[in-house]
């Protein structure tokens, strides 16, 4: 570590941005999973799940070069991600007063879990990158995330008390991640190349060097968050059906 090289220092700086940026998306999801709680379990939910989050990142960080490699892998998790951001719309207060507290906390946990799983390749490729060969930058810039993602979701979860709609365009927004992860997978950017070269850019921290353009990206996302929004309201008129047929 050679702390009068200025690299070291841009690296720094570069890893501390880029926790502030993509750290947002990790605490809507605890935000998300935690806000039917009660409120003597939702700080220990966030605590656990921001614990969960960076443990993720710390098993992908070992096995990362075969990760990004594996076809399909981004494919699968965004749809997982789509059906987590549409289930998260519907765990409401009835449902929450239903389940013992305690199985409500580790349902909440569980439900970070899987969703950081699918969401903390990219921002491990990100540090990684960042980290330029710096072990010793590359653990800090785990760490750094575990006050960010806490700090984060206790304001996110503020918000979601005062203003539920905004529980919505959480959803959507997990919903719009998920949709570029489908076109980042390994298989998705061969399939764009071959349609159109065009709709691949050169992308050092994605597969092979190559990742979606900005029209498939925004495209897949947008239509990841409409995907998400239409899924909460199908399974939210569900229940209202089957007790009207009743």
């Amino acid at each position: 570590m050679d702390l009068s090289n200025p690299t070291f220092w841009l690296s720094l700086l570069q890893i501390v941005w880029i926790d502030l940026l993509l750290s947002g998306d990790n605490a809507v999801v605890i935000a998300l999973a935690c806000r039917s709680l009660p409120p003597s379990q939702r700080r220990w939910g966030i605590i656990l799940g921001a614990g969960a989050a960076v443990g993720l990142r710390i098993i992908f960080a070992l096995a990362i070069s075969y990760l990004l490699g594996v076809p399909f892998l981004k494919i699968a998790g965004a749809v997982l991600l789509l059906w987590i951001a549409a289930k998260l719309v519907l765990s409401g207060e009835e449902e929450a007063h239903e389940v013992e507290a305690s199985d409500s906390l580790w349902r909440a946990v569980r439900t970070i879990a899987i969703a950081d799983a699918v969401m903390s390749l990219d921002n491990v490729v990100a540090i990684a990158a960042a980290s330029r060969g710096h072990p010793e930058l590359f653990i800090f810039g785990l760490l750094l995330t575990i006050p960010l993602i806490v700090a984060g979701s206790q304001l996110v979860l503020a918000l979601l008390q005062r203003l539920p709609i905004l529980v919505w365009a959480g959803a959507a927004l997990l919903g719009f991640i998920a949709g570029e992860m489908l076109v980042s997978d390994v298989i998705s950017i061969d399939l764009l190349k071959g349609f159109n070269p065009a709709f691949v850019k050169p992308d050092l921290e994605a597969p092979g060097g190559i990742g979606p353009a900005a029209l498939p990206h925004y495209v897949a996302g947008a239509l990841g968050a409409v995907v998400v929004v239409a899924i909460g309201l199908v399974l939210r008129k569900r229940p209202a059906a089957s007790e009207h047929g009743a």
